[in-house]
């Protein structure tokens, strides 16, 4: 399936991040996924903030995550975030780790619901959201 919208950012994995053997400890690319997915979304203008004064949530529902080679500490890493498709009830988002020869380091899917915070009931993507993705359809 072709990507629907593709976000790219990089990082270097702090100190703090590496475990005994000098690999980034796994758990952490949990964290480097959530900051890929924050950042597509404000490239797509669905900043946090703006979910939150509209009481609209993005709780994970799932999360998995295959690990193809080591990464170290302060070694350029590239996420590249892919959205399959417009959310409707639900984000799909897939992300892959390169490393600067652009070896395929980790591979990731995650899920999140369309949660209004008020109610905590799953929803329908609102306006807001709508919005953003007719604004990819726009320059297409």
């Amino acid at each position: 399936m072709k990507d629907y919208f593709v976000h790219h950012i990089q990082l270097r994995p702090r100190y703090g991040e590496v475990d005994q053997m000098g690999y980034v400890y796994h758990a952490n690319y949990v964290t480097y996924c959530h900051q890929a997915r924050t950042e597509l979304l404000r490239q797509l203008g669905i900043e946090d903030h703006l979910l939150e004064e509209n009481n609209i949530m993005l709780p994970v529902i799932s999360m998995d995550l295959r690990y193809h080679k080591p990464a170290g500490y302060d070694k350029l890493l590239t996420v590249k975030t892919s959205l399959k498709e417009e959310p409707r009830t639900r984000f799909s988002f897939q992300f892959e780790f390169r490393n600067e020869q652009n070896e395929l380091i980790c591979s990731a899917n995650c899920s999140t619901a369309i949660v209004d915070r008020l109610t905590r009931k799953p929803m329908r993507a609102p306006a807001l959201i709508k919005q953003a993705f007719n604004k990819i359809e726009m320059v297409r």
